[in-house]
């Protein structure tokens, strides 16, 4: 499958299309079947696209910036309700995290030792692998993703 930026002629608006090859997009768009889901149109081009390509099994990912508050997407920029839902959930865990204490790379092994009564009760925080999550969650042991990213306190200013 390939995916387009797409492009209504008539009103700008911009979507994405799935084809299993650009001669299939080619063809749709012959026949008047590519259509713009917000006004109708079939005067649709290909929009201006970054290629994606997969990188080298030994090359790392550099973490991605934070958005701004109006974060590009295709077709637009996100609603402002959407902003503003997303800054609240930011400052509710800003505000929760405040009250808990960061354990790092033994967040699995701390969250056990409080589960299980071997240590104090306490709000905690800290990293754990998919496994170690899945294991704890099995375990019976409530865990829970954060919505957004923590940096750990030895990489925070």
């Amino acid at each position: 499958m390939i995916v387009f930026d797409l492009e209504c002629r008539d009103s700008g608006h911009r979507f994405e299309g799935w084809f299993a090859s650009s001669d299939d997009f080619a063809g749709q768009q012959a026949r008047g079947l590519v259509t713009c889901p917000q006004c109708g149109s079939a005067e649709i081009v290909k929009a201006p696209m970054a290629p994606n390509l997969g990188r080298k099994g030994n090359q790392l990912v550099a973490p991605k910036p934070a958005p701004a508050a109006k974060t590009p997407m295709t077709g637009g920029q996100l609603p402002p309700q959407a902003v503003a839902m997303m800054r609240a959930m930011a400052a509710m865990q800003a505000e929760a995290l405040k009250e808990s204490r960061w354990v790092g790379d033994g967040f699995a092994e701390v969250s056990r030792e409080i589960h299980y009564g071997e240590r104090e009760a306490e709000t905690i925080h800290g990293q754990a692998t998919a496994e170690e999550a899945i294991e704890l969650l099995e375990e019976g042991i409530e865990v829970m993703p954060l919505p957004f990213p923590v940096a750990p306190p030895p990489e925070t200013n």
